[in-house]
């Protein structure tokens, strides 16, 4: 396989996790009878751009189908996230009802919905149905198509110049990434901004979050390589923050090279940052497989264990990175009896491969459980406020990223 920006052959293999389904196919009672396709799950490093990437198997269109089931409006914290984001961005920016907004990947309108209340046009691109549909019914124009140069033509074409481009966890979710990086070079208005936030590389090997690999995810981005990708492209990325997200994520901010936007000192900082981890050698990327298998035989030691002690376990979060755990451990449903979901769409389905059904959260308080595993680690705070019934009958939450963790 090439490197998917620069075409270098890739020689160096981060992590192998086996194989596994597409993380968010869940099943139908009818499909539990019938043969599931599963995909290698290998993520490369280029020792050229040290961009770090899935090996290639399957195709966007398969891993983002119209029956898509992550919603982002499920999560209060990602939508007050989202709230202050377009807060600070309108004010940073001084947009206006002139100027022009577009997201790319904007879900089910959790986002764009804040810019329709303040009377900034905008328009989303979402390739699912399912929730580009439900966008629609907040009063969001959405193009139910994928991003990239072609696209970006008619958007411009229909829609106009962006003053803002801003796109939440899609940059890692692209095939292509230079195609889609070339698409938002050819959107952007002159003096115009992009935004992209994305879960960052360097907290995903310090804090062993290998759980947040999965086939949906074609790139874990450093800021170093971000920045080739868009030199390549004539932009530059002129700010950076560092946000909580998804277990510490970037948000990057763009423009075109010749803009007057000027550099801030964060860029530097994050890239010397990364250096000194060791992400512009391959120095940094190893021992990233044995983190791994450690958890994995620490997730399965505490099922056993609580299997011969007869305690009762559920898990909360039908979430993409708890697939990846499961799946690469090998779990099923005698270990982990159900797993609860606020998203109806997930709802009475089985999770990929292992086949535990997913219930509605009110099971927790019929079955209840000894231990509740918490699958997405990144929001348990919110999970734990919002279940902290489950200790009026002694019931105990528990995480496994970065490590084991009982939560009392």
């Amino acid at each position: 396989m090439q490197c998917r920006h620069c075409e270098n052959k890739l020689n160096h293999t981060l992590i192998d996790l086996g194989f596994s389904p597409p993380s968010n196919n869940y099943l139908d009672n009818s499909q539990l009878s019938k043969p599931e396709i599963t995909y290698p799950l290998v993520v490369k490093v280029c020792d050229s751009c040290f961009l770090v990437q899935t090996e290639d198997f399957n195709e966007a269109e398969e891993l983002f189908s119209n029956n898509y089931a992550y919603f982002s409006s499920t999560s209060s914290s990602w939508l007050e996230h989202a709230s202050d984001y377009t807060d600070m961005i309108v004010e940073r920016l001084k947009l206006d009802n002139h100027s022009k907004v577009v997201e790319i990947a904007s879900n089910d309108g959790y986002l764009l919905k804040n810019f329709v209340t303040k009377k900034i046009p905008c328009l989303g691109i979402e390739p699912t149905k399912s929730t580009a549909d439900a966008a629609r019914k907040l009063g969001i124009d959405v193009m139910e198509e994928f991003f990239g140069l072609r696209l970006s033509d008619k958007i411009s074409d229909e829609f106009g110049k962006a003053d803002l481009i801003c796109g939440n966890n899609v940059y890692a979710h692209v095939p292509d990434i230079n195609d889609f990086t070339a698409g938002l070079k050819n959107l952007l208005n002159k003096e115009g901004t992009i935004t992209l936030e994305f879960p960052h590389l360097l907290n995903l090997l310090k804090f062993n979050q290998f759980d947040t690999i999965y086939h949906e995810h074609f790139s874990y981005l450093s800021l170093g390589a971000v920045a080739n990708i868009f030199n390549k492209f004539d932009l530059k990325i002129y700010d950076v923050e560092e946000i909580s997200t998804h277990g510490g994520s970037l948000r990057i901010y763009g423009s075109h090279s010749d803009s007057k936007h000027a550099q801030s000192k964060n860029v530097e900082r994050i890239i010397n940052a990364e250096a000194e981890y060791g992400l512009n050698t391959m120095k940094g990327y190893s021992n990233f497989q044995n983190v791994a298998f450690n958890i994995k035989l620490e997730f399965i030691k505490f099922l056993v264990d609580c299997k011969q002690q007869q305690k009762k376990v559920a898990a909360y979060g039908a979430a993409a990175k708890g697939n990846t755990l499961i799946n690469y451990a090998g779990v099923k449903s005698d270990l982990i009896s159900f797993v609860c979901d606020e998203a109806p769409s997930k709802q009475d389905k089985f999770l990929p491969m292992s086949h535990i059904p997913v219930l509605k959260p009110e099971q927790l308080e019929l079955y209840k459980p000894d231990y509740v595993i918490i699958f997405p680690w990144n929001i348990k705070d919110e999970i734990i406020e919002k279940y902290v019934y489950i200790k009026n009958w002694g019931g105990q939450f528990v995480t496994f990223i970065p490590d084991l963790k009982i939560h009392s």
